[in-house]
């Protein structure tokens, strides 16, 4: 008898998702976004394209902005994954999530996920961008509703803010 490809067959994978230890067993080519919203129920990450081109789908993994709909569930073994759901709560936002909510930077929503979680990672590398970096950090993330002015304000907003968070560490 041969054996499956490990694409064609159930793999269990050990990863640590928004904090919390988590093994799963998928298709080893099972975009990591599906298990994230199918098996996990976090539902911050949205399907849009799953080309890995709009950014609707975008999770932090170990500290890099990634698109989780063209991410094997096989390439999350180890690693620390972060989703919106993982950033904050209703009752106590994160500072990126209360500053997109302060500059109203959304309209339908689509490109929300995918902005906030590309603009923490940007934030954890550079606590104090400039427009020109934002603009080319954010610049794969598709804006249907054009509310790109909105949003460019939202993160120096969550700049500040989370400049703030830390002082009063």
């Amino acid at each position: 008898m041969s054996k499956a490809p490990d694409a064609c067959r159930s793999i269990d994978v050990s990863c640590t998702i928004n904090g919390q230890p988590v093994t799963r067993s998928a298709m080893a080519d099972t975009p990591l976004l599906l298990v994230l919203r199918n098996d996990l129920e976090l539902n911050g990450p949205k399907y849009g394209c799953g080309l890995g081109e709009c950014g609707a789908c975008t999770v932090i993994v170990d500290g890099r902005a990634t698109r989780s709909c063209v991410m094997p569930w096989k390439g999350a073994q180890g690693r620390t994954i972060t989703t919106l759901e993982g950033l904050g709560s209703r009752a106590t936002p994160h500072p990126v999530q209360q500053a997109f909510i302060r500059e109203q930077a959304a309209q339908c929503g689509y490109c929300l996920n995918g902005m906030i979680m590309t603009a923490k990672a940007l934030l954890d590398r550079n606590p104090n961008p400039s427009d020109e970096q934002i603009r080319s950090a954010l610049s794969a993330n598709l804006c249907r509703c054009g509310t790109h002015l909105e949003i460019l304000k939202a993160v120096h907003l969550a700049a500040q803010l989370c400049r703030e968070s830390h002082d009063h560490e």
